[in-house]
């Protein structure tokens, strides 16, 4: 019952999947969360079939959580979507999806991960965001649009959760080789890795590093932060 308990959403690929690896590696119990059923077994791990934008799967889980554990140190907002159209070429819903996983998906969780946090006076809530948003990437103006409100809801709730030892953090990754980004045209690519001090693709390590620091004791005084990758 030491072990610390971290919840991370969109664990059955990419980049989700290797935090909930990560972490069970380093001795947490890991609860995950998808669409879909996790492939595999991971010791340590718990896996639930949720989407992040249903109200009452959200709770449930979190009650799951509770009831089993009695304690939720850590939370990380990873599940999203995104939309690589021009906007002019963007349907409603689409732009609908992309709002509803990516910023209705992370405010449910924030919310409920906060009430069993607040019990504990403690608590680490880290929400992906993109570089997408810095660079006002042309192309991806619902999902850049998504993930800027990720980063104000991040803002936000930081303050709103100081005073219960919740720190609220966001992280900006660059391209990583994921099977989203295996899809776009590589000059396209090209062009967005050439605009990072560090122009290289960005790697699952590089965001577990950070995500690592923010979940330190000594970070108890840092929140309301993004930190982007790669020197944007």
């Amino acid at each position: 019952m030491d072990r610390p308990v971290t919840l991370v959403t969109g664990t059955r690929k990419g980049i989700g999947r290797f935090l909930a690896e990560h972490f069970v590696r380093l001795g947490h119990r890991v609860i995950g969360c998808s669409r879909s059923e996790f492939d595999g077994t991971l010791e340590h791990y718990v896996h639930y079939r949720v989407d992040v934008s249903d109200e009452q799967g959200v709770k449930q889980l979190v009650a799951d959580v509770r009831k089993t554990w009695g304690r939720l140190d850590h939370l990380i907002n990873n599940a999203g979507i995104a939309s690589m159209n021009h906007s002019l070429l963007t349907p409603l819903s689409t732009v609908r999806d992309v709002l509803t996983t990516n910023v209705v998906g992370t405010f449910l969780f924030c919310r409920e991960a906060a009430k069993v946090m607040k019990t504990m006076r403690f608590g680490r809530i880290v929400n992906l965001t993109t570089v997408a948003v810095p660079l006002k990437l042309e192309g991806e103006a619902a999902y850049v649009a998504s993930k800027a409100a990720v980063l104000s809801l991040t803002q936000v709730l930081a303050k709103e959760l100081a005073d219960f030892g919740i720190t609220v953090n966001a992280l900006g990754p660059v391209p990583t080789e994921t099977d989203l980004i295996r899809s776009v045209p590589k000059d396209k690519i090209d062009r967005l890795l050439s605009r990072q001090a560090i122009p290289r693709f960005g790697t699952f390590e590089d965001i577990a590093n950070v995500v690592d620091f923010y979940f330190k004791p000594e970070s108890g005084f840092i929140t309301g932060q993004c930190l982007y990758l790669g020197g944007v």
